[in-house]
């Protein structure tokens, strides 16, 4: 029997073509079909840890699927970044960060990845506020003393920070920088150390974070000169903003927020939004904030990638000004 060429090559065509069409028209696997990893870039326990922490119930009830936390604390936050900067864009790893993922990129020239266009965002999920706080023996009784004092004696006053460039640093180079004076900045290793000396005399100030702060004023140990805050905390109804004591628009807090890898498909994005907005919505969640001092905000992806745009813009100017360099 002769073969048609014209009949021989479309079923030859067919039969090479049929195993890719199969393959296109086949459903895409339900996602997540796997457990999701959340990298947190700080270490356990901290201000970036303790919230996503909170999350986890709901958002695995609304996944479906086990969301587990692994710390890869160190380098302020980098070294947590870089590990999710270079995994595959699959929605199965996530990375947890606070501000420093704005103001690294200020302070850090050698990194592996860029900031800016290695992660797509997802939500931001939280804001913890700064309290500028000094011992109660202290002859500042309001940030207007403070700023007076400062002013008469130029460079002398000192003020803590849990790190050169953490969020306390920042707060307070701002805050010196608008209203035109200079103090000694003194960083010491973590949050705990810094608030310890302020405790024992030997250093001024610091703004730290309201779980940390609050139960120290709460108990009379220390006393509150301003809240870092756009508003008043309903918390700490009696702690005046710093903006509404002379510095209009101040507001400087820690954050923290959820990326993907960039090029992770937005469906996967939206479904990653979906659980923890559903989380941060829970009452016991929500009670728990407002009982640490923790601000929930969720916002969407839109919303927190202008968010970052503006921080990184902001952070990156003061740093600038302020000559802040990483030592």
């Amino acid at each position: 029997m002769t073969r048609q060429p014209g009949l021989f090559r479309r079923g030859l065509l067919a039969a090479l073509t049929a195993p890719a069409l199969a393959k296109a028209q086949s459903p895409a696997p339900a996602w997540p079909s796997r457990p999701v990893r959340i990298v947190v870039a700080w270490t356990p326990g901290g201000g970036v840890d303790v919230p996503v922490r909170l999350l986890l119930p709901k958002m695995q009830e609304v996944l479906g699927q086990p969301v587990v936390v692994e710390n890869r604390g160190g380098a302020s936050g980098s070294i947590g970044a870089a590990a999710v900067a270079q995994a595959a864009p699959d929605g199965y790893t996530v990375l947890a960060d606070a501000a420093a993922h704005a103001s690294n990129p200020s302070l850090m020239h050698s990194l592996p990845f860029d900031y800016a266009t290695a992660f797509a965002p997802v939500t931001q999920i939280s804001v913890l506020p700064h309290l500028l706080v000094v011992r109660p023996d202290h002859p500042a009784r309001s940030l207007a003393d403070l700023i007076a004092m400062a002013k008469a004696r130029p460079g002398e006053l000192t003020y803590a920070s849990s790190g050169i460039a953490a969020g306390p640093h920042l707060a307070s180079a701002l805050l010196l920088r608008q209203a035109g004076v200079t103090a000694t900045h003194v960083p010491y290793r973590g949050s705990a150390a810094a608030m310890a000396d302020v405790l024992a005399g030997n250093v001024g100030f610091t703004f730290s974070t309201i779980p940390q702060a609050s139960p120290l004023v709460r108990e009379g140990r220390l006393r509150a000169l301003a809240v870092s805050t756009a508003a008043r905390l309903p918390a700490l109804p009696d702690v005046p903003t710093v903006a509404e004591q002379g510095f209009p628009g101040f507001e400087l807090n820690e954050w923290v927020a959820l990326w993907v890898p960039a090029g992770t498909p937005s469906p996967i994005i939206a479904r990653l939004h979906e659980a923890a907005a559903a989380a941060l919505a829970e009452p016991a969640v929500r009670a728990r904030y407002a009982e640490i001092g923790i601000i929930p905000v969720g916002s969407s992806p839109a919303e927190l990638g202008a968010f970052e745009a503006q921080q990184r813009t902001r952070l990156t100017e003061l740093i600038r000004a302020e000559n802040i360099r990483l030592e």
